[in-house]
């Protein structure tokens, strides 16, 4: 892609830098209305569907060269949005299975899970994502692509991959009808081994979670 491609906003539906950020503001929007819990019944699926279509966006950023934005020093894009609403919506309605053990990094050996929690982990992203599009917006588009392509490697990448094996191991377990394991007390500010995670694992069948979530066991 040509500099001159790269560093205009054009309203061509093929252009790099255009199809990016629709994909980032979709995301940020539909997260958004699921967030008000609307449509409780259909918040997992749709949540899953929309990080899954983030990371298609994330890979095509992970996969173009390094982007080099025009400014050496990053502009101040103001105030950061106040994202507490949105995390704090999530949590009440993903409370049974909000908590979920993570990996940071599967190449670092004998590394021990770590918990995290699905809500904290949208609020975190769509921080992220917001950030890039305030420079989007103020016509910085190079500035935008490069914010996006470095935190996609560096923060909300790895959290949204995180939170994609999540949500698809939750709707694997419903529709499997096989039994969840829920970090029942777990708090995420501890650092427990995965001795302590196991200890800390409880049951919750799935037709506990499967009506109000939205998802339905596989019939067999």
């Amino acid at each position: 892609m040509s500099d001159a491609t790269l560093h205009s906003i054009t309203q061509d539906p093929d252009d790099f830098a255009v199809q990016i950020a629709d994909s980032i503001e979709s995301f940020i929007v539909a997260v958004t209305e699921v967030a008000k819990g609307d449509e409780p019944d259909s918040a997992i699926p749709f949540l899953l569907l929309e990080v899954s279509q983030l990371l298609l966006a994330g890979g095509r950023l992970g996969a173009h060269e390094d982007i080099v934005p025009d400014e050496r020093y990053e502009p101040d894009t103001g105030p950061e949005p106040d994202v507490d609403d949105l995390r704090e919506r999530f949590a009440v309605m993903l409370d049974p299975i909000d908590v979920f053990s993570e990996v940071f990094d599967p190449y670092e050996p004998r590394k021990a899970p770590v918990p995290s929690r699905i809500s904290d982990s949208l609020a975190d992203i769509v921080t992220d994502l917001r950030h890039g599009l305030a420079h989007y917006r103020a016509g910085r588009t190079s500035e935008a692509l490069w914010w996006w392509q470095f935190s996609y490697f560096s923060n909300w990448g790895p959290t949204a991959s995180a939170t994609l094996r999540a949500l698809q191991s939750l709707v694997a377990h419903v529709r499997l009808d096989q039994p969840l394991a829920e970090l029942d007390g777990l708090d995420t500010d501890e650092d427990l081994a995965e001795d302590d995670l196991a200890e800390e694992a409880g049951r919750v069948m799935v037709q506990e979670i499967a009506g109000p979530l939205g998802l339905r066991p596989v019939k067999r």
